[in-house]
């Protein structure tokens, strides 16, 4: 795997160290040129998304999402639940087709050249489904040949990647019987096996023990260094606080603000800015019948 370009000014993110025992491969951080094509410079898009609309009969879930991300960022979407987040991504991703605008990776269109726009792409989507009757081991070497690569990369970036995330004594084990961290650690391998120009996370961290969340997080940002780019979705907006470079809020499928961490949270906490545009915190009443207790 080529190394990254030198001279490549790293994000401005706060590094999360990982524990002494735990160790991360460099050699699995560096996206590869290979499987995406020529490089993309530093700040220039690498996914373009535009007036991007999907509607459920006569529910607009996503209505004309604008958004652009630069190469060598971490990009993180906020919003309440029912926002549109995992919607979008879906038809980022190619996995949901929209309705109206367009979706550009890597200057590949996803629904005019699905095969190269997907090549550029690993993916997390949300409500995870894996072939759960596979081992550990197997699930990797599936997902390395089916973005053709040879069976000595995959065993080598599988061997990797386990060490990394801490998968080495469970790759052994059927998927089935992983606890649901291990599960979202493990998708998260096979999607980074191809050492993809972009990574499409949802949720990543949901289920991650702290030790875990810790270590991916180092992981995901040694990535961005490199110059990859990661757009992740997360409810824990003192997570997206500390390690985006970019946010954007959405709120009933609008884009509501977009641009740089301090340029959104505006002086003060990311969580403070999303409340004062998603209508605030909202008081609970008439459930005084939850003050006297049944016994």
């Amino acid at each position: 795997m080529e190394p990254p370009p030198a001279g490549r000014a790293k994000p401005t993110t706060t590094a999360v160290q990982p524990s002494p025992d735990e160790t991360v491969p460099d050699d699995i951080l560096a996206p590869s040129a290979a499987s995406a094509g020529a490089a993309v410079a530093v700040g220039q898009p690498v996914l373009v998304v535009s007036d991007l609309v999907k509607r459920f009969a006569d529910t607009v879930a996503v209505n004309h999402v604008s958004l652009r991300v630069p190469a060598g960022t971490m990009f993180g979407i906020v919003g309440p639940n029912g926002a549109g987040k995992t919607t979008t991504l879906s038809m980022v991703t190619g996995l949901l087709r929209p309705d109206e605008g367009s979706i550009l990776v890597h200057g590949a269109d996803v629904w005019m050249d699905p095969a190269a726009a997907k090549r550029a792409m690993g993916v997390l989507p949300d409500r995870l489904r894996l072939f759960d009757r596979l081992t550990g081991s197997q699930l990797l070497y599936y997902a390395g040949t089916l973005r053709g690569l040879d069976a000595r990369t995959v065993k080598q970036r599988s061997t990797d990647l386990a060490v990394a995330f801490g998968l080495e004594d469970a790759l052994g084990r059927l998927v089935s019987d992983y606890s649901a961290g291990m599960t979202k650690k493990i998708a998260l391998a096979c999607a980074m096996i191809h050492s993809p120009r972009l990574l499409v996370l949802d949720e990543p961290f949901e289920s991650v023990d702290p030790v875990s969340a810790a270590n991916i997080t180092t992981i995901l940002q040694r990535y961005v260094a490199a110059g990859g780019t990661v757009v992740l979705s997360s409810h824990s907006m003192d997570l997206i606080q500390r390690i985006c470079d970019l946010v954007a809020i959405v709120v009933s499928g609008e884009v509501l603000t977009t641009g740089t961490m301090e340029d959104v949270r505006g002086g003060g906490s990311l969580e403070e800015r999303f409340l004062e545009l998603a209508g605030g915190r909202k008081t609970a009443e008439g459930m005084e019948w939850l003050h006297s207790f049944s016994d």
